[in-house]
């Protein structure tokens, strides 16, 4: 989108009178990745924005900090009328948290969420996906490619090559390294940006996501950060792994399955709001 496109989706969904959905992607997708997710949601009575991050809207000249894509979100969550849902995939994930975290979502939906302070696991195959970006400090200030070889270990290891080389051709954009230095030095820098507000109040309800196969987010990640996030006394937590998934989930040939089980979740959450 660009700015211009932006404003009218947000404008638009304010005309609507339906609850908005926030989608927000991650690292190495583009934004169009959530396509069949609007499509299913507008179908089913919400009004969809999928927004890129802000280098995407035109907003910077450079790479993102995970602050600016933060306050991007936010301002987007800000100018809806009505308190948008959130869907976040990876470090989507992360930051549709972390807007929860400052009351900006109605019900939050993280997928494969990238880590946050305090989410203590590491995993090697955690490290072997994101090291494309980590083996040079200079890719901080960069944008990084995938090879289709490395994309097919970070997203595709669950499917088919040709099936995760199909999914890199029509969705993979290089993507700024400085947010993978942010969130791999989380639980060193106590000022880090990668932050979560697990307890707030008004978080709203909250579903993590994860697929058993994912490299990229392994399942021991994303049950670290459910079990900091349900402490939380104000709101339900939930946590659903699905068998036989890695991280392309959210775009791969059974995404409708993953789509069913957070619209049911919203749903629920919202029924009363």
């Amino acid at each position: 989108m660009t700015t211009d496109t932006l404003q009218a989706a947000i404008d638009r969904a304010n005309a609507s009178g339906r609850r908005p959905v926030v989608f927000i992607h991650g690292l190495w997708l583009r934004p169009e990745s959530w396509t069949p997710w609007a499509e299913r949601f507008e179908a089913a009575g919400y009004t969809a924005l999928t927004p890129g991050w802000p280098v995407e809207e035109g907003d910077l000249a450079g790479a993102e900090t995970l602050g600016q894509v933060r306050d991007h979100f936010a301002g987007i969550a800000r100018a809806l009328k009505r308190k948008p849902v959130l869907i976040g995939h990876s470090f989507g994930g992360l930051i549709a948290q972390i807007l929860a975290g400052q009351g900006l979502s109605q019900a939050t939906v993280a997928i494969s969420p990238a880590p946050f302070r305090g989410v203590l696991p590491l995993p090697l195959s955690a490290l072997r996906s994101a090291w494309p970006v980590l083996k040079s400090p200079a890719n901080a200030g960069r944008r990084v490619p995938l090879t289709k070889g490395q994309f097919r270990y970070a997203f595709g290891n669950a499917l088919e090559p040709h099936d995760s080389d199909r999914l890199h051709a029509a969705f993979h954009v290089p993507a700024p390294g400085r947010p993978i230095f942010q969130a791999a030095a989380a639980n060193f820098n106590p000022w880090t940006e990668a932050r979560v507000d697990t307890r707030a109040p008004d978080r709203g309800p909250l579903l993590l996501m994860s697929g058993r196969m994912d490299h990229t987010v392994p399942p021991p990640v994303v049950r670290a950060a459910w079990t900091l996030q349900r402490r939380n006394e104000a709101a339900v937590t939930e946590l659903f792994q699905l068998d036989g998934r890695g991280h392309s989930l959210t775009v791969d040939a059974g995404l409708d399955e993953v789509a069913d089980i957070a619209m049911a979740f919203i749903d629920r959450a919202t029924a009363e709001g």
